[in-house]
């Protein structure tokens, strides 16, 4: 029984080594490949030629340039307003910050490859990628978990919050999510690149993403995928409890405070964030911690869009509808603009 399973697994490592006849020389490859044979992958389109799919492009574009004006004018109406100069505000000035590079990690090259079918991608290339798109993306999920332990020391111990909320805490809390981010993304690239990979070099995916590309390495990947498993427990399940717990907490403190007025903005600065950690980290759920079994790689394609460009884009809309202390700065900053121009 055990010789025939392996006679089974040669032949489809065998078969995973013929070059798919719709591919063109430069996209199949022929036995085994690495960084030291190859000129690099071929990312499938997210979008055809029809005008449904036109449309759809036309909206991710539009989605995308309102993400990075709308983080960006986040960014810029936190650093000039002094009354937005407290920790809730300057994470959130960082949490836009991350959203303006990570969803330019992959939109862009998404973009090019559509309008000029540049859809070819160096080793070298997919690598930066796939360790930007890491990097960036556990160090928000990271952030997103101290931005509820700000929320608990506003609400449930507000006499020590100068303290426990300081300067240097609040750079020592952005640079522990850059630092976790970066360890996170630079085992993960290592580790996923050192595969060899064989058989067809297109990724059916539109950007470089660790469950895609490991799809085509032509060595047993188990052990890695439960390296996998772990580091997604580490990076988005211990901060799921983390939120969890902070928001349990302040849950009972609002509970027992008196000021009706009160309750309602602790109630409307909490349900801000909880929404906004709803929206980023579902997707990134579904994508790393469910079996691959469970979604398709068109399944993949929708939630990846969602998380790269819907998220980033909603967030600043978010906070900024549902907080009047940025409604007011922005509407002050607006005023001043049309005194200026009148000027």
């Amino acid at each position: 029984m055990r010789g025939t399973q392996t006679r089974t697994s040669r032949a489809l490592r065998e078969l995973a080594r013929i070059p798919l006849h719709s591919e063109t020389p430069q996209e199949a490859g022929r036995g085994p490949w690495n960084h030291s044979s190859i000129t690099g992958f071929v990312l499938t389109s997210l979008f055809d030629d029809s005008r449904t799919h036109l449309f759809l492009f036309s909206m991710v574009v539009v989605v995308y340039v309102l993400a990075m004006a709308g983080n960006a004018a986040m960014v810029l109406l936190i650093w000039a307003d002094a009354r937005l100069h407290t920790p809730m505000y300057f994470l959130l000035s960082q949490l836009s910050f991350l959203d303006i590079f990570f969803t330019s990690v992959t939109v862009p090259k998404m973009i090019v490859g559509f309008l000029f079918g540049w859809t070819g991608i160096s080793f070298g290339g997919c690598g930066a990628q796939m360790f930007f798109f890491m990097f960036l993306g556990a160090a928000e999920c990271l952030l997103l978990a101290l931005m509820a332990y700000d929320r608990y020391v506003a609400i449930c111990n507000p006499l020590r919050y100068p303290v426990l909320m300081s300067r240097q805490v609040c750079l020592l809390m952005v640079a522990a999510s850059w630092l976790g981010g970066s360890l996170n993304a630079s085992i993960q690239t290592s580790l996923t690149l050192q595969f060899p990979y064989c058989g067809s070099r297109r990724i059916a995916h539109f950007f470089c993403e660790v469950p895609s590309l490991l799809v085509l390495a032509c060595a047993d990947t188990e052990a890695y995928e439960q390296v996998l498993f772990v580091t997604g427990v580490v990076v988005l399940l211990v901060p799921i409890a983390f939120i969890s717990t902070s928001y349990a907490l302040i849950l009972a403190a609002v509970l027992r405070m008196r000021s009706v007025e009160g309750r309602q903005k602790a109630l409307a600065t909490c349900s801000s964030h909880l929404t906004v950690v709803n929206l980023f980290y579902g997707p990134l759920v579904y994508t790393y911690m469910l079996p691959a079994s469970y979604h398709s790689p068109g399944q993949d394609d929708v939630v990846s869009v969602f998380y790269t460009v819907l998220t980033p884009m909603l967030n600043p809309v978010i906070y900024s509808l549902r907080n009047k202390e940025v409604t007011g700065a922005m509407r002050k900053a607006i005023g001043k603009c049309r005194v200026s121009g009148r000027a």
